[in-house]
């Protein structure tokens, strides 16, 4: 994946801050926007997992911060539920200038409650998803519940909301009063996913219940048990973006251009691992995958290790070598499995060791050959396993360069 710093004018001209959450070959299926919760920003833990795992699905992503708020511009003060939803409007049109029409709105929070508001308005979206959105917008005034008597007083107060300070005043309250959701819902022309965790305390699953019931088909519904309203866990928010990125094709299949990608990338493999843990998300030949340890080394087991991707490059070169050969040959072989176990070995325990105390790779390899063949077809069969490219890789002179690249600015 590749993220890319942009921004983009809103309906007052005022300029928002983003980044583009790219696939690693930059050739997406289909653009997103994802609306962050209110308060938040564009760089919410929840947004950053959940937008790059979007992107290893070939689903790029503009997260973006409302006027106000991160890195945008504007006062926060001045703005309210409906300037959010002109600022999602804004992000669409800035993605359809400079790339493509996005297809996906999906929002976290009062961010969700937004994207249904702003959806009919854009007419390029087949598909909306909302992670713990409340069904009106007038539920974030409980939020400003013990401020409301001075806002209405004064005009405005400042509240504090997550442990930071923020103005809010008396338009801000009107707005949100003056917002139904009800008859947006039943207009809604995309296809909808509601995600909802029974244990958010800050906006009560029944938010969601009124959402889905309100809405009419196609719509689905998936609990993100067991996630607090923040999905403050990154396994919680990397669940959410393959629910939706798995959910989301479901409806964008039927566009022409959606494809798998077939190119190789200058015939690299990207591996990119973030702090906080060895789990690391790759890209080999348009091909997302995950790499991970195991708990007990300190790692979080939510893939492969990589020697377990070590010995699975030599089995699955095993298997091709062995049935291309048994192809040439026209024989009659059904299935190749090959089973394979790394372990570390002393020196001295390896019979043709040059070099005392010293510790091998060794890979115990057992081919399964099922078809009706001769003892004299599996005996060459077996050979002809030796012979495989990655195993004469393994064997032979390896010579690895490592080169420092600048990081982009």
């Amino acid at each position: 994946m590749k993220s890319r710093k942009v921004s983009f004018l809103n309906h007052n001209g005022t300029e928002l801050a983003a980044v583009l959450e790219l696939p690693e070959d930059e050739k997406p299926h289909a653009f997103a926007i994802f609306a962050h919760c209110f308060t938040c920003t564009k760089s919410h833990l929840a947004a950053v997992h959940i937008c790059r795992a979007l992107s290893r699905r070939h689903i790029a992503v503009l997260r973006f911060d409302f006027t106000g708020l991160g890195d945008s511009g504007g006062d926060f003060s001045a703005t309210s539920f409906s300037h959010n939803v002109s600022d999602i409007i804004a992000a669409s049109r800035f993605l359809s200038d400079a790339y493509q029409a996005p297809k996906i709105l999906i929002g976290h929070s009062l961010g969700g409650t937004a994207v249904l508001h702003a959806a009919n308005q854009i007419e390029s979206v087949r598909a909306v998803s909302t992670l713990g959105a409340p069904f009106q917008p007038g539920h974030a005034l409980q939020i400003f519940a013990a401020s409301r008597s001075e806002i209405e007083a004064s005009g405005e107060a400042q509240v504090e909301i997550g442990g930071r300070p923020f103005t809010i005043r008396k338009a801000f309250i009107d707005d949100l009063q003056n917002q139904t959701s009800g008859e947006t819902l039943r207009n809604l022309s995309a296809a909808l996913l509601v995600m909802h965790s029974p244990r958010d305390t800050v906006v009560g699953i029944e938010n969601a219940a009124e959402i889905y019931q309100a809405a009419k088909h196609p719509k689905s519904f998936i609990s993100l048990e067991p996630a607090d309203h923040l999905l403050t866990r990154k396994e919680d928010s990397l669940y959410a973006a393959e629910m939706i990125a798995a959910w989301a094709g479901r409806y964008l299949a039927v566009d022409a251009e959606i494809h798998p990608a077939s190119e190789v990338i200058d015939n690299r493999v990207t591996v990119r691992t973030p702090a906080g843990g060895f789990r690391s998300d790759m890209f080999a030949n348009g091909h997302p995958l995950v790499a991970d340890e195991p708990e007990a080394y300190g790692g979080t087991n939510q893939g492969p290790s990589p020697y377990d991707y070590l010995q699975a490059a030599l089995g699955a070169c095993t298997g091709m070598t062995v049935q291309m050969y048994a192809r040439r040959k026209k024989w009659p072989l059904d299935e190749v499995v090959v089973r394979l176990r790394h372990e570390k070995i002393h020196a001295q325990d390896c019979a043709n060791c040059e070099e005392p105390g010293q510790r091998l790779d060794h890979f115990e390899r057992e081919l399964e050959l099922a078809g009706d063949l001769s003892p004299e077809q599996r005996q060459r069969l077996l050979e002809i396993a030796e012979k495989c490219p990655v195993h004469k890789t393994l064997l032979g002179e390896i010579r690895i360069n490592t080169n420092l690249r600048q990081t982009e600015e």
